[in-house]
């Protein structure tokens, strides 16, 4: 599963009413650009390399699955929306908001549009301050120092002022009071990536579950009826085996849970593929090893038809799945609802994704944030 980029912003401000520039520019970059994980304090600083009114500067983290000179695209025209007017005259100037790309990952890029990292970044204590503030384990990949060795570093003696804190956009979606939560949905709904990125940008620990390694699931979409039941066995097995070691573990460097599947979710598939006899022996075992197990405090079901479904199945490219039917996956929606339907005692909110691409379509994984803190209101 790809990771998302992480990418460190500088803001600053020096016309207007300062503070209401940073809170705006925050939250258009959350909604348009790219999930803001990390807010530094707020900071006043003088002017840099000529002489104007103090700046505001901020130092933020966003992750995305964007290019980095897509995030360029994006900002310069935050900018523009703000107010800003990049002219042509040599030396700096006042402006009403400024975004700096700072940190791409750990890369090096050098275009004529874009130098990451930013080349003047280890000589500015308006970048180097907020950055302490981010606590980012990020060296950097040509003066190979940390953000504090390179702040110790630097000759700028100019005064950087904290003056509040700011909280990041994510903040408003209350996540971190469960201890678990399992997203799920059918095969190629996107449950895998949705957890991931939630994991990342709520510093959760992930669960996910391990398909990649069943040496019987291409065996079975070749011959179902041969492999279902060792299919299943095995499935089950390391679902238990999994979800009982890691929901045990404790992580002190966590906040909550997030996993890719609930384990019921191999009773819901054995009914599909099991035949009746076998399903009835699957049933005892699994119903004795199912009252062990920890249930989620939120359970999100990802709703996408069958056809969107074949068509995300083609897209990811796995040779085994490709033959998959959507009659077989109109089967295991109707069993999911079904078991969803037979739940008195479970947290339950289902997010119909038929229509939305939240890897591509930043709006798209904002709504789905929306829909469960208003589960969360309605509590």
């Amino acid at each position: 599963m790809k990771s998302q980029h992480q990418v460190v912003l500088s803001i600053g401000t020096n016309q207007g009413n300062r503070l209401e520039n940073i809170e705006r520019c925050l939250q258009m970059i959350h909604q348009e650009v790219a999930t803001v994980v990390k807010v530094s304090k707020l900071y006043e600083t003088p002017s840099w390399g000529f002489e104007s009114d103090a700046f505001y500067n901020v130092a933020i983290v966003v992750h995305t699955f964007d290019s980095a000179a897509t995030i360029l695209l994006k900002v310069l025209q935050i900018e523009q929306q703000m107010g800003r007017e990049r002219v042509e005259i040599s030396g700096y100037q006042s402006r009403i908001i400024d975004i700096d790309i700072i940190v791409f990952n750990k890369e090096i890029i050098n275009t004529a549009h874009l130098q990451i990292p930013h080349p003047l970044m280890h000589e500015r204590n308006f970048v180097l301050k907020p950055m302490l503030d981010l606590n980012l384990e990020w060296i950097h990949p040509v003066l190979n120092q940390s953000v504090f060795e390179l702040f110790e570093a630097c000759k700028d003696e100019s005064d950087c002022k904290p003056l509040q804190n700011l909280e990041s956009p994510l903040r408003k979606i209350a996540l971190e009071q469960f201890n678990y939560v399992a997203f799920e949905g059918n095969i190629g709904a996107g449950k895998t990536t949705l957890a991931t990125k939630i994991a990342e940008d709520f510093n959760a620990k992930s669960v996910l579950e391990r398909f990649a390694d069943n040496p019987f699931l291409p065996k079975f979409y070749k011959d179902q009826n041969r492999y279902a039941f060792p299919l299943e066995m095995s499935f089950l097995a390391d679902r238990y085996k999994q979800l009982s070691d890691d929901l045990s573990q404790f992580d002190l460097f966590k906040d909550f849970v997030v996993a890719d599947y609930h384990i019921f979710k191999s009773l819901i598939f054995a009914k599909i593929t099991l035949a009746e006899d076998e399903y009835r022996l699957y049933s005892n075992l699994f119903h004795i090893i199912y009252k062990e197990m920890p249930k989620p405090d939120l359970y999100v079901y990802l709703y996408q038809n069958s056809e969107r479904l074949l068509q995300n199945i083609k897209k990811r490219g796995r040779s085994y799945e490709q033959e998959i039917e959507a009659d077989y996956l109109d089967k295991i929606n109707t069993g999911y609802l079904d078991y969803i339907k037979s739940q008195t005692d479970l947290n339950i909110l289902i997010i119909d994704v038929s229509d939305r691409d939240f890897v591509t379509n930043h709006e798209d994984y904002l709504f789905i944030l929306n829909e469960i803190q208003n589960k969360i209101n309605l509590k």
